[in-house]
C-alpha cells in the first residue's frame, strides 16, 4: 500500500488542475447560455406585446367600423321613414329673392299640394342653419311652426314662415334646412327637405351707423364754428370803420317857419351867408376898397 500512495497521490495532482481548467470554461458557457435565454424570452415577450397590442388595434378598428355601419345603418333607416309621400308635393318661394341680409327678417311662402285620395294632416314647418361640411351640425336652429291644418285631397294650402339670421353670422356660407312634416290617415309620417342648400348671409348695411353719426355732428359742429368766426370778424371790421358825418345844410327853408324873427335879422342872416359864399377877398382888396371909400 505505502508503495502505491506516492502514485496515487501524483495521479491526484495531475487530474486536480484539469478539472479545473475544464469546469471553468464550462461555467463560463453555462453563463452566456442563461444571457442568451433571458434576451430570448425579453425579444418573445416583446414580440408577444406587440401581437396583443396589433391585435387590439384591429378589434378596435373593427368595432369603429362596426358602430359606424350601425349609424349609417340606423341614418339610413331614420332616413327611409322620414321620406316625402309620393301623393303630396311642396313648392317655396322667398318673398325677398335669395338675400338673407343678417338681424333681419327671412320670410318665405310654401305651398303643399294634395295629389292623393286620403287627407293628409300638415303638422309642423321648422327650419335651421347647418355647418355646410356637415349638414348634422347645427349652427342655428329656428323654432318649429306648428300648423295642424288638414288638406283634403286635390287640394292647396300655404303656409309662411320667417326667421331672422344671427348678425354674428353675416358674410359667411351656411346651409339653409327647411323642413315640411305631415301625416296621412293611416298614421303614416312624412316629412319633406323643401330646401335643403347653402345659402350665404349677407352682411347687413344700415343707413346710418355710429361712425357716419358722429362724422356728420363733427362737420355741422365745424361749419357753426365758421359761421360764427366769420360773424365776429365782420363785426369787428364795422366798430373800426368811422362813421360818414353828413351835413344836411340849410339851403332849403320850406319846411322852416321863420316869421317870427325880425327882418333885420333875416337881413343879418342872408348877408352872412352870401359873404361865405362869395370867393374870399385878401385884406389889401379890403384896405384899398374901404380907403377909395373914405376918399368919397
Amino acid at each position: 500500500m505505502l508503495k502505491f500512495l506516492p502514485k496515487f497521490l501524483l495521479l491526484v495532482l495531475l487530474a486536480f488542475p484539469v478539472t479545473v481548467f475544464k469546469t471553468g470554461p464550462l461555467a463560463a458557457a453555462q453563463d452566456v447560455t442563461e444571457d442568451e435565454e433571458a434576451a430570448d424570452e425579453d425579444t418573445t415577450d416583446d414580440v408577444i406585446a406587440e401581437d396583443e397590442d396589433d391585435e387590439a388595434e384591429v378589434e378596435d378598428d373593427e368595432n369603429t367600423e362596426l358602430t359606424e355601419e350601425k349609424d349609417e345603418e340606423e341614418e339610413e333607416a331614420l332616413a327611409g321613414e322620414m321620406k316625402p309621400s309620393p301623393n303630396a308635393d311642396t313648392t317655396i318661394l322667398f318673398v325677398k329673392g335669395d338675400d338673407f341680409p343678417a338681424n333681419n327678417i327671412v320670410k318665405f311662402l310654401l305651398g303643399f299640394t294634395n295629389k292623393g285620395s286620403e287627407n293628409f294632416v300638415v303638422e309642423s314647418l321648422d327650419a335651421s342653419f347647418r355647418y355646410p361640411q356637415d349638414f348634422q351640425f347645427y349652427i342655428q336652429n329656428f323654432t318649429a311652426l306648428q300648423l295642424g291644418t288638414v288638406v283634403p285631397p286635390q287640394r292647396q294650402a300655404t303656409f309662411e314662415y320667417s326667421f331672422i339670421p344671427a348678425e354674428p353670422m353675416g358674410g359667411r356660407p351656411f346651409g339653409l334646412v327647411i323642413n315640411l312634416n305631415y301625416k296621412d290617415n293611416n298614421g303614416n309620417i312624412f316629412q319633406d327637405a323643401v330646401f335643403n342648400q347653402t345659402v350665404t348671409i349677407t352682411e347687413k348695411e344700415d343707413g346710418l351707423d355710429g361712425e357716419t353719426i358722429f362724422m356728420y355732428v363733427f362737420l355741422s359742429g365745424l361749419g357753426l364754428l365758421v359761421l360764427v368766426g366769420l360773424h365776429q370778424l365782420l363785426e369787428s371790421r364795422k366798430r373800426r370803420r368811422p362813421v360818414a358825418k353828413v351835413e344836411m345844410g340849410t339851403a332849403n327853408h320850406n319846411d322852416v317857419d321863420m316869421s317870427w324873427i325880425p327882418q333885420e335879422t333875416l337881413n343879418q342872416i342872408m348877408q352872412s351867408r352870401r359873404d361865405k359864399a362869395s370867393p374870399r377877398r385878401s385884406p389889401r382888396k379890403r384896405t384899398q376898397k374901404r380907403s377909395a371909400g373914405s376918399d368919397e
